[in-house]
């Protein structure tokens, strides 16, 4: 109905342009459903936007614009509302047209073509796998999956990635802090370094070492802190400490490093990989940042941008003249030792995403990461490539509450709930809905109580009883041998109040799911099934379903079966479950 009105009052517009009237089509014609039922189903700004142009008032034009309006038998009236506005009203036969459509599409009802087909590279997650993921990550999964979800609901092609930093300090620091528990497995006595992996998964890893390999791996401790400065809380320096300890266990174990550094990836990445696939999160690809190093083409993109003058050499370290294109400092990307910085990996990167051939590429990237937008932008198009290809969607911290305490976090020393622990605490369903419930930039307090709660406080449980409500209606149905006919209802029964704003709630939600898509805010589809939830609850508590006209029967079955099919439709688009009983 919303494209109908749309190519009406296009036409309307474009008849007033060749009679002088307006001068030219506005880039964008806005009609919106209403929020006040007095206000009609739709209405458009379209005067107070082209009153200037027309040089009179917003309420004169919008006259012009209702007397030039084609009548149609949809519309059961138009006005004209405060400044300037145009209110539709709909016919109560147009109004319950909807219930049909519904019916009629099922599964595919909501989906439309928005994305004529364009191909979209949605990375998120992408944490590094040095441990297990936490309830942080979780947030950039669910709201991840879900963008997904839309984008491919509005018609874009999407391929979901994650990028594995399996290469630089971290993984060796990972590697380090797994030997380490090795040894005091093999009996060694030793000091655990400040900044090391201190988590029960570390511990677990090395069992697993040692009951693969028994003593193969074994050195003496003494040998490998042999030359190593102090630690941190030893009156010495914790970075300069781990990276000595680094290099010399390399020095020592030689291959057994990289047998070591196997063995931890594995046993991490493969319980990330099954973590996010229990949780509705399935990845097209999962890319390593180790294969830039090894096809050569993170040393390649350092070539090219020499070639293209954007580095200069400073300290012994290569920097990107970022600030040539809108950073606020150069970067370097080549350390004075000769590696290559995290950002170089970065740059290589996006470049192979752009050279794959998408139309977009999206990037999930948490709210930290704000300040790294504008070097990695400036490298898109340092290399020939158009920046504004790459959008960055960024998403807040998730803070952890129980009994109403905050839950206190920490990756390195191995203090945190991990996904797994939530999704078995809360179930998938909850995790996955309030990870959405709020816009991603806006820090979200995450309620454990809440969300374990079966009560109309708890959002999505409130959404899942309303679906299986409905579900229980018809097995009562069922039992009396009342069978739905679509095509023998008499949808013009529905007249009572709460019955037209069911109505006007099932028309709104394609328009939902497509704003949802665009602006990549799935909240807003969240926050939708929660409003048809508690129309559809107060038409349970206010009429029966069940009477004994047959005809209105036949008809309130139908508008509750399509209530039943958006719900199921919105909640599996958010990665949600709709049970038939709870």
């Amino acid at each position: 109905m919303k494209d109908q009105l749309q190519d009406l009052l296009n036409k309307c517009i474009q008849e007033l342009i060749s009679k002088g009237t307006l001068n030219e089509m506005p880039s964008k014609i806005r009609i919106d459903h209403t929020k006040d039922n007095s206000h009609g189903d739709y209405a458009t700004n379209i005067a107070l936007m082209l009153s200037k142009q027309a040089k009179m008032s917003p309420v004169e034009l919008a006259k012009i614009i209702i007397d030039q309006f084609e009548q149609k038998s949809f519309i059961q009236k138009i006005e004209i509302a405060g400044p300037g506005f145009i209110n539709f009203f709909m016919s109560q036969e147009t109004s319950s047209s909807i219930v049909n459509e519904i019916i009629d599409q099922a599964a595919l009802y909501g989906s439309s073509e928005i994305g004529h087909g364009k191909k979209v590279l949605l990375e998120y997650v992408s944490a590094n796998p040095t441990g297990p993921l936490h309830v942080g990550h979780g947030r950039g999964a669910a709201y991840g999956a879900t963008v997904s979800n839309l984008l491919r609901n509005a018609g874009f092609l999407v391929d979901n990635e994650y990028y594995v930093n399996d290469a630089g300090r971290q993984m060796d620091i990972l590697t380090v802090s797994i030997y380490l528990r090795y040894l005091t497995i093999c009996g060694e006595s030793l000091r655990f370094p400040d900044n090391g992996y201190q988590g029960q998964y570390i511990h677990d890893i090395a069992q697993v070492i040692y009951e693969a390999s028994g003593q193969e791996f074994h050195l003496k401790s003494d040998l490998v802190f042999e030359n190593v400065s102090k630690d941190g809380s030893e009156g010495g320096d914790k970075e300069i400490h781990i990276d000595q300890l680094i290099e010399r266990a390399k020095s020592v174990l030689g291959d057994r490093f990289k047998a070591v550094f196997k063995a931890g990836i594995e046993s991490i990445l493969g319980g990330i990989k099954n973590d996010l696939a229990e949780f509705g999160v399935i990845f097209e690809k999962w890319f390593s940042e180790q294969s830039l190093i090894d096809s050569g083409l993170s040393e390649a993109c350092i070539s090219k941008l020499k070639d293209s003058k954007n580095l200069y050499e400073k300290d012994g370290a290569l920097w990107f003249k970022t600030t040539n294109y809108g950073d606020e400092k150069d970067r370097v990307v080549v350390r004075d030792n000769g590696n290559h910085t995290y950002f170089a990996s970065d740059i290589a990167y996006h470049l192979e995403k752009l050279e794959r051939g998408y139309d977009k590429i999206i990037n999930v990237w948490g709210a930290d990461h704000h300040g790294y937008i504008p070097r990695v932008k400036a490298s898109i198009e340092a290399l020939g490539h158009d920046p504004n290809k790459l959008e960055i969607l960024l998403v807040q911290f998730a803070n952890l509450y129980r009994g109403g305490s905050k839950v206190q976090m920490s990756t390195r020393s191995g203090s945190f709930v991990t996904l797994e622990d939530l999704r078995a605490e809360v179930g998938n369903d909850a995790a996955r809905f309030f990870y959405i419930l709020r816009k991603s930039e806006q820090h979200m307090d995450f309620d454990l109580d809440l969300a374990k709660s079966k009560t109309n406080e708890n959002p999505v449980y409130y959404i899942q009883y309303a679906h299986a409500r409905i579900c229980s209606v018809f097995r009562q149905a069922d039992e009396k041998e009342i069978e739905l006919d679509v095509s023998q209802t008499n949808l013009a029964l529905l007249t009572e109040e709460i019955e037209k704003d069911l109505l006007r709630e099932l028309s709104r939600f394609k328009s939902v799911l497509e704003s949802s898509a665009i602006q990549y805010e799935p909240h807003q589809l969240a926050y939708y099934l929660r409003d048809l939830s508690n129309h559809f609850h107060s038409y349970y508590n206010a009429c029966k379903f069940i009477v004994d006209d047959k005809n209105l029967t036949q008809a309130r079955l139908a508008l509750i079966s399509a209530t039943q099919q958006i719900l199921k439709n919105g909640l599996s688009i958010l990665g949600v479950g709709a049970p038939e009983s709870m």
